[in-house]
This record gives C-alpha cells, structure tokens and sequence, in this order.
C-alpha cells in the first residue's frame, strides 16, 4: 500500500471514530462544477450575499485556498432521520436549525480529526478547517470525495443516507489517496423542481437564491418580495421542501448510521421550535427570542428577519384570530415590519 493510500485509509478511520456518518476525500484542485460557481454569481443568482463574489476564485479553484493545498477532506452527519411528519406546523423551521448550531457541533469534530491527524504525521503539514463559512463549494468538494452527488435541488444526496446531511471540510497540503465520483443518480426525476413553491430551481441544478425561501427568510434582511410571499406558506426560517420530496430521502430500506458518540442529539428539536405556533412568534419580544435561539443557527436572520418571516406567515394561514398580535407592528416604527403586518392584515380581511 503507498503512503498516500495508508494515509487516506487511516484518516477514513480517524473521522469515523470521531463520530462522522461518512467521510471522502477528493484532490484540491477546479472542476467543471466548481467552475460553475462563478457563472452562477454572474446570472446574479447570489443576491444580496456579496461574500460569495469577495471568495469567488478559491470556491472555483480550492488549490488557491492556501499555498500547497493538495486534498480535501469531506465529512458528512446525518441530521434527520425519520421519513416523514404528521404534517407540517404552523411556523415551519427547516429542520436542519431547530437543534443546536450545526456549525459548532460539526467544526468541534473537524477539529479533534485534524488533531488526530496531527498526532498521526511525523513532520508538520498545513490545514484548514471549515463548516459553510470558508471559501469552498462543499457539495462539489463532496461529490468529487464520493459522498454522492449534487441533486437537481443542488444538496448533495448520499446514496444511502439521502440528502439530510451537514457537510464539513478540511483543506490539507498532505498527499492523499483520493475516492472516485459516485455520479448522478436523479436520472429523469423533477419532484423537487416541480414542487419549488417560489420557482427558485430554474432548471436541473441551477438555483436562484434570491426567489429562494432559505434565502429569503434567512439571508436577505431586506422585505420579502411582494410575488414570493404567498409561495412562503407557513415557512418562517429555511425551507425543505426540495429535500422532502426527494425519493432519495424516503427510499424503501434507507440505512440510518449508528450514533455511538451521541452527536445526533445536538440536532434534535428544541422544544420551543418543534412545532411553534404563530401567535406564540408573533408575540415575541428580541429577549425571548435571543433567550430561545441561544446556541441556534436561527441567530442568522436576527429577531427582526424572524418577526418579517412569521408575518407573510400570518398572512398565508387564513387564521384572523392573528389579527391582534399582527397589528402591534403597525406601531414599532419600523418601517419594513409595518408594511409587511398591512400586507398580513389584508391578507386575513379576505
């Protein structure tokens, strides 16, 4: 066995003893599909997130991630696990943020894998960790590791596990032996282009963030467009529908991994955002939502993203009985949560 294949194989070992669901490796070096990135930006698909362009060249080309970057370690944890739910609540949170912060959790055990890795080198080497914040398409450095591929809904979609998955990278100048490419397996499959209620998968595997409800309700703090709102439902934070329909994620006999280090907790519901109500949202005030998303990914959209989301929210449920605690937006002085509370209030008066 060569040096670089007796590395891979005990740094596979390694992630795994650390509690990762899967592990692949694939070289530092631009794709096809990475190169994509940056058609992708200049179809102004990226909005309002202009960090994306200032790391353009090192997502197109990871070997530009640092000097003498040479392989990608990709680790993946399973963050859901049941085929379904007895319908969806009222205030929908995309699952993936109803636990604790999948950044923290995920970044904890890339860093115990590179310390691990440490310990297992003689002579000093570079890396760098990363957990959807650093400069690098995970799906694509993923798919090139043989954890999947990217589905027409742009998530990677592990054969296996489906598309429930946190993705975590390490970028190491260390030789390794790298995994091969699973390829697309969506074949003629469109459930999750046809069941977009705002229209965001323009076409297979090309996503227009800006009509996006992840990207609406999460990343954009600005008001939520007046032609995408009756397409948001009861959607308050994130969205998972592409994933939901997905028959990856519901296929008969769907291995779920063992968890022997008990890390799947972390993404477990809190109970306040199991199944929240509107009224409960809408009567928040910024202490009890900065007390109920403490340690959340739900931080991101900030209290007054989350007051604007559950009121397009109110607006779709048909309840008038939110009337009351919608109106008290009328008086905040805010000017974008006033004009998204008369569109709800308008809304409920049909």
């Amino acid at each position: 066995m060569s040096e670089e294949a007796s590395r891979s194989r005990d740094i596979k070992a390694l992630a795994r003893v650390l509690g990762a669901d899967c592990v692949g490796i694939c070289e530092a070096r631009a794709t096809p599909e990475s190169r994509r990135f940056g058609d992708w930006l200049d179809r102004g698909y990226g909005g309002v997130m202009d960090y994306l362009e200032r790391s353009r060249a090192k997502r197109e080309d990871p070997a530009l991630l640092f000097d003498g970057a040479r392989s990608l370690i990709v680790i993946g944890l399973l963050y859901h696990e049941r085929d379904g739910e007895e319908g969806a609540p009222p205030a929908n949170v995309s699952r993936y943020a109803r636990g604790d912060d999948y950044h923290d959790v995920l970044l904890d055990r890339l860093r115990a894998l590179g310390a691990a890795i440490e310990a297992r080198e003689k002579e000093p080497f570079s890396w760098k960790a990363w957990v959807d914040t650093g400069p690098v398409v995970e799906r694509v450095a993923a798919a090139y590791a043989g954890l999947g591929w990217a589905g027409k809904n742009t998530c990677l979609i592990h054969p296996e596990y489906g598309s429930y998955l946190f993705l975590g990278v390490i970028a190491t100048d260390l030789a390794c032996a790298f995994d091969e490419p699973i390829g697309d397996q969506c074949g003629t499959c469109t459930a999750c282009l046809d069941a977009c209620p705002t229209g965001a998968l323009v076409e297979p595997h090309w996503l227009d963030a800006t009509r996006c409800i992840a990207y609406t309700t999460i990343e954009d703090p600005g008001p939520i467009p007046a032609d995408l709102r009756e397409g948001h439902g009861g959607h308050v934070y994130g969205c998972d529908i592409c994933q939901e329909v997905c028959p990856w994620n519901h296929r008969r006999g769907r291995v779920v991994p063992d968890d022997p280090l008990g890390l799947r907790v972390h993404f477990e519901a809190r109970e306040a955002w199991r199944a929240p109500t509107l009224h409960w949202l809408l009567e928040l005030d910024e202490e009890a939502w900065r007390e109920s998303t403490r340690g959340s990914a739900m931080r991101r959209s900030k209290y007054r993203g989350l007051m604007r989301n559950a009121l397009v929210a109110a607006g779709n449920s048909g309840d008038a009985s939110l009337r009351q605690p919608v109106e008290r937006f009328l008086t905040t002085g805010d000017e974008m949560l006033s004009e998204h509370a008369h569109w709800a209030l308008d809304r409920l008066a049909t």
